[in-house]
């Protein structure tokens, strides 16, 4: 009955100008058998023997939590891991959450209040782009990776003023100013909250992420840390002082009404972390790699890829080919046997349209020159 509804007819006008302009999106089966230039495994961690065995000797345990964590969905296991991530992460203490995503939400919508002000980058994720819309707090942008622009909106600002970036892009792959920005907060007594969705497991001595590496432990109020990316597994956890912990459990929404992790996920956590210290060749041949790439796909007509970039590598395309080209460049490095993705309007903006190229430790630098030349040919 609802086919031939108004609201019918709007949904169907909205997808049918989604697929005028080529950005509508559709579901894909992962590909088999393609070398990987896609996924945010960056280490292999997903597929990694010690996490897989961890797995397998855990195969008999329940297949859901059953509840919530403030119900009977909490575990020996999961306070085992947050005890775990709060001392690898030289946090005071850790709370889980369910994704990287749930995590921005659980935190932008719970502590920034009314009267309170968020100040973050533009090219901040979707996720904390949603958190902060489900906030009473107000909200600015200020232009990407610009401290001049964000001492401006700064001038505006009341209550506790918040400023929320991520280390490492994901679109564009470049980083935040880390210590400019947490001396800038320090100085005017702001808190400095730092996404490490990209950084986490890659960065500091064993993988602590790169507000480790950088010292700054002390100086951001909270850290955002997905597994979803260099772990190889799923979930999230907010690292910051005890008291911060204690306050997301009990006001943050998408932490108290949402249905624990599973104990596989858990123990495949576990697992991870003991083996992340292990990956420092690992993490050096991703870093390696990706300067190479870089390199080398800079020496291809028509590309540019920039210098700033890392891990993730934006493609652009010195004439702006719109989305239909670029998905159509995808589709061909695909069938010569590459797992390459483009990225169109909305996801980014109009014109800016690229392929977004990541390397990983299994990579090499022969299936980079090979991919090289594929992109050369388009």
């Amino acid at each position: 009955m609802f086919t031939s509804s108004p609201l019918h007819q709007r949904l169907e006008a909205q997808l049918a100008q989604r697929e005028a302009e080529g950005t509508r999106r559709h579901l894909t089966l992962a590909a088999d058998g393609l070398i990987d230039f896609s996924s945010n495994d960056y280490l292999g961690l997903s597929g990694h023997a010690a996490v897989r065995l961890a797995m397998q000797r855990a195969a008999t345990a329940a297949a859901g939590s059953t509840g919530s964590r403030l119900l009977t969905g909490n575990s020996a296991a999961a306070q085992e891991l947050e005890a775990q991530l709060a001392q690898f992460h030289h946090a005071q203490a850790a709370l889980l959450f369910n994704s990287g995503y749930a995590a921005n939400l659980g935190f932008f919508t719970a502590v920034p209040r009314r009267g309170d002000t968020i100040l973050y980058d533009e090219a901040s994720h979707a996720s904390v782009k949603d958190g902060i819309r489900g906030s009473f707090a107000t909200a600015w942008s200020f232009r990407h990776n610009d401290l001049h622009d964000l001492e401006k909106k700064l001038t505006r600002a009341t209550g506790a003023v918040f400023v929320a970036v991520e280390a490492l892009y994901s679109m564009d792959g470049d980083m935040a100013p880390l210590p400019e920005l947490a001396a800038f907060c320090r100085e005017r007594g702001i808190y400095l909250i730092v996404d490490e969705a990209h950084t986490n497991g890659l960065y500091g001595p064993k993988g602590e992420g790169l507000v480790v590496e950088l010292g700054l432990e002390e100086a951001v109020f909270a850290r955002i840390l997905t597994f979803g990316k260099a772990l190889g597994c799923q979930g999230a956890a907010i690292a910051g002082s005890t008291v911060l912990r204690d306050y997301l459990l009990n006001f943050s929404r998408p932490f108290i009404y949402t249905t624990a992790l599973p104990p596989l996920t858990i123990t495949a956590l576990l697992a991870a972390y003991a083996v992340l210290p292990t990956l420092v060749a690992e993490r050096q041949q991703l870093f390696t790699l990706s300067d190479y790439l870089k390199a080398t796909l800079n020496t291809v007509p028509g590309l540019q890829v920039p210098l700033a970039s890392h891990i993730i590598h934006p493609v652009f395309f010195t004439e702006n080919p719109g989305p239909q080209k670029v998905r159509a460049i995808a589709t061909a490095a695909q069938q010569a046997g590459f797992d390459v993705r483009p990225i169109v309007a909305p996801t980014v903006p109009a014109g800016t349209e690229r392929l977004r190229i990541i390397v990983h430790s299994y990579n090499t630098e022969a299936e980079i020159d090979d991919l090289a030349s594929v992109l050369s040919k388009n």
